[in-house]
């Protein structure tokens, strides 16, 4: 069995969640190991659909895996056209957060797991080509699906409105999934992976990683790993304190993704009133939205 659903993004957007959410319905069943990047070239593209195939053996009416990475163009390039030589027929989330509080929860999560070591400001110091902001501009990542999906099969939601309204927006997600959306579930209440958790492991705990990787770190399932690298690393680790972005970047980062989030309003039809970007006077129009999609 191949799925019908795949979470494509955004990353730092409540992927984890959501994919925790769904998975409590009787009618879907989303894959064990989260992030399977199959359809990335240089990750695991090249162990072929059977691979992939292999990873979805419970019955269900909705079957579905989530893939962050699947929304990194350009480093990730062709991504779209692949899955749909998979999956013509699947339906898609993306899931969006406020593009600026996306980009300063990233380089927390980049830090963290050691792979940053500048500061923010030094991070987003030239915001052309960056990958920080990339992953934000989320029209673009979008238009890559829109060549091969139409919209219809694509929903788009917030992580605002997720952690606001969650009932309603799961109900939102069920419908578009064609299960039953009534369903509700106690484990709704839970969030996770907050980036105010994340730690950043000292000298000691990174040399104790290296002796384990290939031992036992390597052989866990992701999902797995998060629990035992915490139980572990925690002793051997530090917190992790957001960073503050002073105006002056704030500024610079907003005039960089207004243009963005501009056309992905005229595409949805939505202001995204929730984020920390100026909504138009004019209101969005059934014409505008029509134009958009021609």
């Amino acid at each position: 069995m191949l799925p019908n659903l795949i979470i494509i993004g955004a990353m730092k957007s409540a992927t984890t969640s959501l994919h925790y959410y769904l998975n409590c319905h009787p009618q879907v069943s989303m894959c064990r190991q989260k992030e399977l990047d199959f359809f990335i070239e240089g990750r695991n593209w090249g162990k072929g659909p059977g691979w992939y195939e292999s990873h979805f053996t419970r019955p269900a009416e909705v079957r579905g895996e989530s893939s962050p990475n699947y929304t990194n163009h350009p480093t990730n390039a062709g991504v779209a056209e692949r899955m749909h030589s998979v999956v013509p027929e699947a339906r898609l989330i993306y899931i969006l957060r406020d593009p600026v509080e996306r980009i300063v929860s990233h380089y927390v999560h980049k830090y963290a797991d050691g792979g940053e070591d500048r500061s923010l400001p030094r991070a987003l110091a030239d915001l052309e080509g960056n990958s920080y902001v990339e992953r934000s501009l989320y029209h673009m990542q979008l238009c890559q699906f829109l060549e091969f999906y139409p919209l219809s099969r694509i929903l788009v939601l917030t992580t605002e409105e997720l952690r606001g309204r969650r009932a309603e927006t799961l109900r939102r997600v069920f419908e578009f999934l064609g299960v039953d959306p009534s369903f509700s579930s106690p484990r709704f209440e839970r969030m996770r992976h907050r980036s105010e958790l994340k730690r950043r492991k000292t000298a000691a705990g990174r040399r104790l990683e290296a002796l384990l990787r290939g031992a036992l770190l390597d052989r866990l399932r992701p999902d797995w790993r998060w629990h035992v690298d915490r139980l572990l690393f925690y002793t051997l680790s530090r917190p992790v304190e957001r960073p503050r972005l002073d105006e002056d970047l704030r500024r610079r980062l907003v005039e960089r993704l207004t243009p963005d989030v501009e056309r992905l309003r005229a595409l949805t039809g939505r202001d995204f009133s929730e984020w920390g970007f100026p909504v138009p006077r004019t209101a969005r129009t059934e014409d505008a939205l029509d134009k958009a999609l021609t």
